[in-house]
């Protein structure tokens, strides 16, 4: 079953670190696979509190996910996006596809 991350960036706090931030975890996909299906562009909010950008990645499941986001090249990159900015970061079930 697929599985999503899904990083919501609420607020940018130091433009030189995001931009380590997006070096890094270019890299970091590296061997992982992942799927982007939103990639910060046009956004709306329907509800709740304003925020910059999202993105969405899709990953064959949720094991695949975790494997991603506790590799030491993503937490390396991690280190960066905790001092660059505010987000919310979270993992979801998918559902089969038909």
């Amino acid at each position: 079953m697929p599985a999503y991350v899904v990083l919501t960036r609420e607020r940018t706090h130091d433009a030189k670190e995001m931009e380590q931030y997006a070096t890094k975890a270019k890299a970091a996909r590296e061997g992982h696979d992942p799927k982007p299906l939103a990639f910060y562009g046009d956004f709306e909010v329907m509800e709740g509190s304003d925020m910059e950008g999202a993105v969405i990645l899709r990953f064959p499941d949720m094991a695949a996910a975790r494997a991603w986001y506790q590799s030491d090249a993503y937490q390396e990159a991690r280190k960066h996006r905790f001092q660059g900015a505010d987000y919310h970061v979270f993992i979801v079930d998918g559902v089969e596809e038909a």
